[in-house]
């Protein structure tokens, strides 16, 4: 009796293992996806913008790939983050890139730029943005930098942050507290306002977080 006690326990121990390690390969598998879904968009993003000029032959690109085109490229260099905005924030375009709330400004135009994404996804790095960090935002006209202002948290009925605001500026929101089990109860506000054009400003890419402040 014994014996078989201990047996049954080494089956249920392997089948555990088993179970666990394919439950770890098929969350990999997601995020790899995941990842490879937005460099794609970002590279769609590079593609469009340098062929901006032949606005035919780019349109006749959008129209044979069926997934929509990026608005812009959102870069914080902080958090190492590289994301695609794309239009609306059904959760299957926040599953794949952080979107852009509508209402709000166009990314490259002046107003409020409303942007959301998921806690548990790209804007996870949102936690340790501080006042003074350097937020890139690529568009099809150029590269907009712009400098957080400050980061807080409202309720989700606090729509008001998304208001039109009389200079430029770009507002991040994602759900609160970060590590919430179920439906978290607040919103996580970024706040960064317009510093200028890259091009105009003087510096590349990778000095931009050193170099705005």
């Amino acid at each position: 009796m014994g014996a078989r006690r201990v047996r049954l326990l080494l089956l249920a121990e392997m089948a555990s293992w088993v179970f666990g390690l394919g439950g770890l390969m098929c969350w990999g598998g997601f995020h790899a996806g995941v990842a490879a879904t937005a460099r794609h968009d970002v590279e769609r993003f590079t593609a469009l913008r340098v062929a901006a000029p032949a606005r035919v032959s780019a349109s006749r690109q959008a129209a044979d790939d069926p997934a929509q085109a990026p608005l812009a490229v959102l870069r914080i260099p902080k958090i190492r983050l590289e994301v695609p905005v794309l239009r609306g924030t059904e959760d299957r375009t926040l599953a794949r890139a952080v979107g852009h709330i509508d209402g709000t400004a166009q990314p490259g135009t002046d107003g409020n730029i409303g942007i959301a994404g998921h806690r548990d996804g790209f804007f996870r790095g949102l936690k340790d943005i501080t006042p003074g960090d350097v937020i890139q935002l690529d568009t099809i006209a150029g590269v907009d930098v712009y400098r957080v202002e400050r980061t807080w948290v409202v309720s989700p009925e606090d729509v008001w942050v998304l208001d039109p605001t009389p200079t430029r500026a770009l507002t991040l929101v994602t759900c609160y507290p970060f590590y919430f089990i179920g439906s978290a109860p607040s919103r996580f506000i970024v706040r960064a306002v317009y510093v200028g054009d890259q091009a105009l400003l003087g510096f590349s890419s990778s000095h931009v977080s050193q170099t705005v402040k």
